[in-house]
Parts: structure tokens; C-alpha cells; sequence
């Protein structure tokens, strides 16, 4: 473990030192939710009670001012009062991050992961960048707006789901709360797209990356039964080798790509920044949606999921000893589907290129693809746009299709404009830290996150101070 000076963050945006004080106080909170959806432990639900609590003292004007109730296992729902109930908005980010391994510092992190450490210009640990640095950016400008005796226009709900790294029963229950009250919100607002430095061929500054809309997800398994035995008989094919061929049919016939409309948008909207070859492909991207989908998948695995539905193989299980044949052999799949694709659609790809009937599909969970939000001319994007030129002048705003799957899918149902953005710098280590080693995030982005909160909350389309 590398132990490294603390930073003064004297360059740093002004309001990131207090940010990264009161991330580095929800961080040293261990918010895991175990798998599945039972009810919280004794011990889970302190650690949780832990949590709200810090979250009490560290935003004392938020909670003195709004309604505050829990949904769901440990889920949090406020509501601060506006000038007018109509139009109502509800900003988002998840209290609980996935674990860590007891063996961390195997893994390769450079600080204890639950720690906070604040450093070179860093906040350090699980969570800073999914989604406690979300969760405090959005809490730090909204406690600062209060004390400064400002007043939403319209009605504000905060949703803080609490077990968003396990399928988000939380946001659910929430939703559905809202839903019997008759609430439609007019603009929702969760985590997803970020900041990305480094995230496209040519483009040298930051692209404010924000998603309109998200992939959908099926989680399947694969299971192979067959008879056990003394493993110094085997037979000529065993359940884990016949899984096995399935696996490697499942990574040898990727889905099609095909680039979907807010993806020539974002390209089209990045095409004028860019530098070398690629700005006079993506000037172009309406009429060459073909090659550029051929092409995208060559470029990385980030530019490859933007274009087609992901297979990934996550979980194996055989024998439970070295010296005895597995009855079952199991693989799990963790597939996100592309906008314009279906479930449906991307479980025949798969019993189609796995082509053996001894291999069981089982589909554990499924949502399909979340709808498209409005973009360039509608007020609500344009909003979201005019926040991120206040807090990162030097970045491109453009929409995306985010890859990952956030609490918003929940919403999208009771809701017309479903974004997620974290505004949060990230280069590509740093993407690569979530749910990783060396989670991270800078003092500087944290102070420009406030920044773009405040904006967002007090520009015309939200309504100004009262």
C-alpha cells in the first residue's frame, strides 16, 4: 500500500474542499447490500442508520427543510417544497457501492478502499466515483443554495437509492410511491455519463457525455446437467466442457452493430473538436451508419458497446471438488442491450449461436431499453447543457447512450426526460476504477460538480431564486 502526502488542494475549484470532506466522511460508511433482495441484517441496516446520519450532520439545511422518507430497504426520498407543485423534479444517486475484496491490497489499491484518504488533489476509495461523489456534489449545492435563503420554483425530490449495485428495489419502491401520489416529474436527472477525457479518437478536451437514454439488461445462465462421477473416469464430454463450447460460441459471434440516432447525434455533435481521420467520418455520421458501426468495434471496448449489445461472462460454476465430475456446470451471462434491440431479440442471438439444446438458457432478470429522451431544442436538455458550460467550459456536451444500467430505468416509466450525467471529471483510468482498484476523484471535479448543480437548479428552465 503506497502512502502519500495529504493535499492542500490549494488549486482546486472552491467549493471542492468541503465536498471532499463530506465524501471522505460517506466513503469511511462500508454502504454494501448483500446479493439478493431479503430484508437488510441487523448489521447492514446499522451501517445504513450510520450513513443517513452522517448525511443529517453533514447537510443539516437540506434535512431541516425537506420531507424526508424511507423507501424500499434503506432507500431515501425528499421532498423540498417549491413555489408551485407543477413540473417537479427529481435528482438522483445511490448511497450504497459494491464490495471489496478482504485481500484489497492484492488487488493493487493504493489507499484502504474504505477509508476516504484525501491526497494529491484526490479523494481516495469505494464510492467516490459510483456514486457517493454524485450523491454530495448534488447535496453540497443544494444545502449551499438554502442557507443562502433560496427557494426551488417548483417542487424538488431527492431519491437516494440504497441498493442500486442490486437491481434497485429501493428506486422502485419509490417510484411506485410517487406514482399512486400522482407525481409525473417533468425532469429526472440520475448518474450515468460523466466528463470523459481520452474516451474518443481525436478529441483532445473533455466530452460532457450525457445519457438520454440506457441499454437495457438481461442477466441469463447457462447451465449444463449431466452425470457425476469419480473424476478418474471422465467421460468424452463433461458438463463444464460442453458449457465451455457454448462460452465460446457466445464470445466468437458478437451481436450486429448498427449505430442508433442519438449516437450520430453525439457524433455529429463531437465531429467539429476532433482531429486526423475521424472528424470527416463522424461530420458524416447520418450517411455512413454502416462503416462507422463496422468500425467502432476495432476502436476499444467502450466505442464497441456503444454500437451493439454486450455479452459478458461474469460467474462459473462445476464440481464442488477437484476430483469429482460436475452433475451441473453453470456460467452466468450479464448481457446489455442495445437501444432498438429487445430481450427477446438478444436471447434467440444467443440459443442461436450457442446451437446445442443440451445448453439451458435460464433468464434470472430483464429489463428492456430505456426510452429516448428529448435532446438538442427541448428546454430540459438544454438546461443540462447550459450547467455543464458553467461548470466545464472547455467541454462538448453531447447525448449518449449510456452502457451501463442505472436506478433511472426505474423512473423512465412515470417520466418524459430520463438523463444521466454525473458531472464528475473522469480520464480512462479513472473509468476504469469503477468497481475496481484505485476508485478516485479529484477535489477539483468534486468543486465543479457543486458548480454545476447550482446552475442547473437556479437557471430559467428550473426557475430562478425566489
Amino acid at each position: 500500500m503506497r502512502r502519500k502526502r495529504a493535499s492542500s488542494a490549494a488549486d482546486a475549484h472552491p467549493f471542492g474542499l468541503a465536498a471532499a470532506q463530506h465524501l471522505q466522511t460517506l466513503v469511511r460508511i462500508p454502504t454494501v447490500v448483500p446479493p439478493g433482495d431479503a430484508p437488510l441484517t441487523p448489521e447492514v441496516a446499522a451501517i445504513f442508520a450510520s450513513h443517513r446520519a452522517a448525511l443529517e450532520e453533514c447537510y443539516p439545511q437540506v434535512f431541516a427543510t425537506a420531507t424526508v422518507e424511507t423507501v424500499g430497504r434503506a432507500g431515501l426520498l425528499l421532498r423540498v417544497e417549491g413555489a408551485t407543485a407543477e413540473r417537479p423534479v427529481i435528482l438522483m444517486a445511490h448511497q450504497d457501492v459494491v464490495p471489496v475484496p478482504d485481500d484489497w491490497e492484492a488487488e493493487g489499491w493504493e489507499f484502504p478502499p474504505f477509508d476516504g484518504a484525501i491526497a494529491d488533489g484526490f479523494v481516495h476509495g469505494r464510492g467516490t466515483l459510483d456514486d457517493k461523489g454524485a450523491l454530495v456534489v448534488l447535496l453540497d449545492a443544494l444545502e449551499g443554495l438554502l442557507g443562502e435563503g433560496w427557494t426551488p420554483a417548483r417542487d424538488l425530490y431527492l431519491l437516494f437509492g440504497a441498493d442500486e449495485e442490486q437491481h434497485g428495489a429501493s428506486a422502485v419502491a419509490a417510484v411506485n410511491v410517487l406514482e399512486e401520489r400522482g407525481i409525473e416529474p417533468w425532469l429526472v436527472l440520475d448518474e450515468g455519463g460523466a466528463v470523459a477525457l481520452d474516451a474518443f479518437p481525436g478529441l483532445k478536451g473533455p466530452a460532457a457525455v450525457i445519457g438520454a437514454s440506457e441499454k437495457g439488461i438481461v442477466t441469463l445462465e447457462l447451465v449444463v446437467e449431466s452425470l457425476g462421477g469419480h473424476a478418474s473416469t471422465p467421460p468424452r464430454e463433461s458438463a463444464p466442457g460442453i458449457l465451455g463450447g457454448a462460452l465460446v460460441a457466445v464470445e466468437s459471434s458478437p451481436f450486429p452493430s448498427s449505430l442508433h440516432d442519438l449516437s450520430v447525434e453525439m457524433f455529429e455533435g463531437l465531429a467539429p473538436h476532433l482531429r486526423g481521420l475521424m472528424k470527416p467520418l463522424l461530420r458524416r455520421a447520418r450517411s455512413l451508419r454502416g462503416p462507422l458501426a463496422s468500425v467502432m468495434p476495432r476502436l476499444g471496448p467502450e466505442l464497441a458497446a456503444m454500437v451493439r449489445t454486450t455479452a459478458a461472462i461474469t460467474m462459473l460454476e462445476g464440481s464442488p471438488a477437484q476430483n469429482v465430475l460436475a452433475t451441473r456446470a453453470k456460467a452466468t451471462l450479464n448481457c446489455r442491450i442495445a437501444v432498438g434491440s429487445s430481450v427477446e431479440e438478444t436471447v434467440t442471438h444467443l440459443v442461436s449461436v450457442i446451437g446445442d439444446e443440451r445448453v439451458r438458457v435460464d433468464v434470472i432478470e430483464a429489463t428492456e431499453p430505456s426510452p429516448v429522451s428529448p435532446t438538442a431544442g427541448d428546454e430540459r436538455w438544454d438546461a443540462l447543457v447550459a450547467a455543464v458550460g458553467v461548470s466545464y467550459p472547455e467541454a462538448v456536451a453531447v447525448p449518449y447512450v449510456m452502457m451501463a444500467a442505472s436506478d433511472a430505468r426505474h423512473v423512465a416509466r412515470i417520466a418524459p426526460a430520463v438523463y444521466r450525467f454525473s458531472p464528475l471529471l473522469m480520464v480512462k483510468a479513472q473509468r476504469e476504477a469503477i468497481h475496481g482498484p484505485n476508485e478516485k476523484v479529484s477535489i477539483d471535479s468534486l468543486g465543479r460538480g457543486v458548480a454545476f448543480y447550482r446552475a442547473l437548479l437556479t437557471g430559467s428552465a428550473l426557475g430562478p431564486s425566489v
